[in-house]
Order: structure tokens, then C-alpha cells, then sequence
């Protein structure tokens, strides 16, 4: 199933992304960190949503209370909770 999180406290706006059987596929974010963000989607596709969680959950951006990956995070959570 497909999903669009609109991010909060970052430089990505949007994350597009794909769940399906507990997997993370075709993750995409809007905005942002362009090499970063590229290199993240590449390491999550493929992996369990609850060890993509596990790993990057919580990680800050410079001073800031959130980042990309913690956003893609909360944005996995909603999406497990709404199933």
C-alpha cells in the first residue's frame, strides 16, 4: 500500500513510501538533503518496518528535536497504527 507522511521540523517536506507484508519499499522524500536522503532510502528499502524503526528512530539533525530518518519513523508508526 502506498503512503505519503507530510514531515514536520525538517528540510524534507514529503516522504512517499510503500508498505507491504511488514516491508519498506520505493521510499522517496520531497526536499531535504538531496545525496543523503538517496543514500537512507536505498538502506531502508527492503528492510522490516519495526528494524527500520529500531535503528533510526530519535536521530537529531543539528540542534533540532527531529531529522529526515526520525521523520520517516514517526511517519511508519502512523502508518502501522492505522492498519
Amino acid at each position: 500500500m502506498k503512503y505519503s507522511y507530510r514531515t514536520m521540523g525538517t528540510c524534507s517536506s514529503q516522504i512517499d513510501f510503500e508498505v507491504e507484508n511488514g516491508v519498506l519499499k520505493d521510499v522517496r522524500f520531497m526536499g531535504g538533503c538531496n545525496g543523503n536522503l538517496k543514500g537512507i532510502s536505498a538502506l531502508v528499502e527492503g528492510m522490516k518496518v519495526d528494524e527500520v524503526i529500531a535503528r533510526l528512530e530519535g536521530i537529531r539533525c543539528g540542534g533540532k528535536p527531529t531529522s529526515c530518518p526520525d521523520q520517516l519513523c514517526k511517519a511508519l508508526r502512523e502508518t502501522m497504527d492505522s492498519l
